[in-house]
C-alpha cells in the first residue's frame, strides 16, 4: 500500500520507554500531525521514520516497501528511503547558495527534476531574486521556504516535517504555513509533521493524532478531536477550560453554570469541562440565567476574555467574539453553549 505505515512502534532509551505499540498510516497527499506535549515521543517516532532512530520493534514500510523491521538488519538508511526531510532550524548548507541547497540531493534519486525545476519552484515561493544568494542573507520564512523546496526537490514519496514553524515570529508563521500547506498539497505527498501547538495542528492536518507518553489517544479529523474528544486530556489540549467536579443524576451532570446532559451513568463522578468560547456572557443581566460579577476583560483582537466571578466565589473565564469590555464589577449572566462542555468520568 502506497504511502507510510508505521507498525506497533515501540521504543526505549534504556529504561525510558517513550514509544508502546504506535501504529500510524498517512496517505499520500494526506498531511498528518503528530500533537503532544514535549516528551510524549513524537519526534522519536518521525525520527524512526526517518531512518535517524533506528528501529527496536515494530514495522516501517513505505509505498508498500518494508524499510524498516524490529530486530532485523538490513534498514535502509535515509537517503536510500524517499524521504524528505525538514528540521526545526531548516539545517541549510551555508556554503551553498539557494538554487545549490535546493538541488543538492537530486542526483541520488531517479527523478527528472533539474535547473528548470529549481527556478520554477522559487518562482512559485516568491523567492525567484535569491537563487543566487547564501541562506544567511535570507530572512526566517524565506529560509523555511528554501528547505521545504530542497526536502521537495527529490520527488519524495514521503515528507516529514519537524516543526517547521517554530523559529518564526507569529505574524509570520501564519503567512508562511498557508504557503506551506498550498505546496504540500499540491505536490501529493504523504506529509507527517509533529507539533506541540494545537491551532497549527487544526489549520494544517486531515487528521491529527494525539500523542501521549508513549501512546495514541485520539486519531481523528480537527472537528472530531475539537468537538468529540475522547478525554479530558484531549480537550484540555486545545486550550484552558473551566473544569468542575459533579455527580451524574437523571442523565445530567450539575455545574455552578447549569446542567449538561451525559449518557454517563446515575451516580457516576465525573468532571464538566467547559472551554472559555462555550460560556455565554450577556449584559445587562438577563432574568432567568446564572448571574456573576465581572473581575476583568480585556480585548485579545477578534474576542474579548471575560473573567467573572460566581456569587460562589467560583471564577469563570469566558471568550467573546468581538469586543466586550463591561466594567469591572458589572453585573452580567452566563450560560453554556452545549458543544463546548464535555463530561468525563473521574
Amino acid at each position: 500500500m502506497s504511502g507510510l505505515h508505521l507498525q506497533a512502534i515501540s521504543h526505549a532509551f534504556g529504561n525510558n520507554q517513550v514509544l508502546n505499540g504506535v501504529s500510524v498510516h498517512v496517505a499520500p497527499g494526506e498531511l498528518v500531525c503528530l500533537l503532544g506535549p514535549s516528551g510524549c515521543g513524537k519526534t522519536t517516532l518521525l525520527r524512526i521514520a526517518a531512518g535517524l532512530e533506528p528501529l527496536q520493534q515494530g514495522r516501517v514500510e513505505i509505498d508498500g516497501k518494508a524499510v524498516a523491521i524490529g530486530g532485523e538488519s538490513g534498514h535502509l538508511p535515509p537517503e536510500k528511503r524517499g524521504v524528505g526531510l525538514m528540521f526545526q532550524d531548516f539545517a541549510l548548507f551555508p556554503h551553498l547558495t539557494v538554487a545549490d541547497n535546493i538541488a543538492f540531493g537530486l542526483s541520488e534519486r531517479k527523478t527528472d527534476r533539474g535547473p528548470a525545476w529549481v527556478r520554477e519552484a522559487l518562482s512559485r515561493m516568491g523567492l525567484s531574486d535569491y537563487a543566487d544568494v547564501y541562506p544567511h542573507t535570507l530572512s526566517g520564512g524565506q529560509q523555511q521556504r528554501v528547505a521545504l523546496l530542497r526536502a521537495l526537490a527529490p520527488d519524495p514519496g514521503v515528507l516529514l516535517l519537524d516543526e517547521p514553524f517554530s523559529g518564526l515570529d507569529v505574524a509570520m508563521r501564519a503567512h508562511i504555513r498557508a504557503d506551506t500547506l498550498r505546496v504540500v498539497k499540491d505536490a501529493g505527498v504523504a506529509t507527517l509533521m509533529v507539533t506541540h501547538d494545537p491551532e497549527e495542528a487544526m489549520f494544517m492536518a486531515d487528521r491529527i493524532l494525539v500523542m501521549d507518553r508513549g501512546i495514541v489517544i485520539q486519531d481523528g479529523s480537527p472537528v472530531d478531536l475539537y468537538f468529540s474528544p475522547v478525554n479530558a486530556f484531549v480537550a484540555e489540549l486545545f486550550g484552558p477550560v473551566n473544569k468542575f467536579d459533579a455527580i451524574v443524576a437523571g442523565g445530567k451532570a450539575e455545574t455552578p453554570l447549569g446542567t449538561v446532559a451525559t449518557e454517563l451513568p446515575d451516580g457516576a463522578a465525573v468532571n464538566v469541562l467547559i472551554r472559555p468560547e462555550g460560556v455565554t456572557v450577556s449584559s445587562p443581566a438577563l432574568e432567568g440565567e446564572v448571574s456573576a460579577q465581572v473581575i476583568t476583560a480585556r480585548l485579545l483582537g477578534r474576542s474579548s476574555f471575560v473573567e467573572a466571578a460566581l456569587p460562589c466565589g467560583t471564577r469563570i473565564e469566558s471568550r467573546v467574539h468581538g469586543v466586550f469590555l463591561p466594567e469591572p464589577g458589572a453585573p452580567v449572566s452566563l450560560a453554556i453553549k452545549a458543544s463546548e462542555a464535555f463530561v468525563f468520568t473521574r
